[in-house]
């Protein structure tokens, strides 16, 4: 597997890697999530911008597997989306993803939001590291993204905050 940067022309094979990687979703019960159209190219472009859209590659020069993307949001990084397509799941992608951008990244700490209940977020963030954020540690820019959240309709389901510090060592 090779991880870097994601390119232009990158961006449409995102928006199809993130429809399939929704897809299981309907299976438990949320077929809204499985149906929601990813962003456009267009919106993804600003991920290029700041250096934070990552691509796994199944090896180097294959198939873009999975991608990360990210930004700064209140002095953290904040993990806006892992994707990883189903048909490599469970294979360390979004692991490797996530340790790769901490490992570059002078942030003290990485945020993302998630869905409570569902086994491969937030368990699956708990597993690497992340913790639970309670609702008087949000940030002003957290309280931001959960506000767009909810309004997306995303709180149909319980969502939280979680936040993993930094000191420079992997998380196993």
């Amino acid at each position: 597997m090779q991880i870097r940067a994601a390119s232009k022309d990158e961006l449409p094979l995102l928006c199809a890697l993130e429809r399939a990687a929704g897809a299981p979703f309907a299976a438990i019960g949320m077929p809204e999530i499985a149906e929601d159209e990813p962003p456009t190219p267009d919106e993804l472009a600003h991920f290029l911008d700041a250096g934070t859209a990552l691509v796994a590659l199944a090896a180097p020069d294959g198939p873009v597997v999975g991608y990360l993307l990210a930004e700064p949001v209140d002095g953290a990084l904040h993990i806006e989306q892992v994707s990883v397509h189903p048909d490599r799941a469970r294979r360390g992608i979004g692991r490797a993803l996530i340790e790769h951008l901490a490992a570059g990244t002078d942030a003290p700490a990485l945020t993302l939001t998630t869905f409570a209940d569902v086994p491969w977020n937030a368990p699956y963030y708990a597993r690497l590291g992340f913790r639970p954020l309670a609702d008087q540690e949000l940030t002003p820019g957290l309280r931001e993204i959960r506000r767009r959240e909810a309004e997306h309709g995303l709180d149909r389901w319980p969502r939280l905050c979680m936040r993993r510090e930094l000191d420079g060592r992997p998380h196993a």
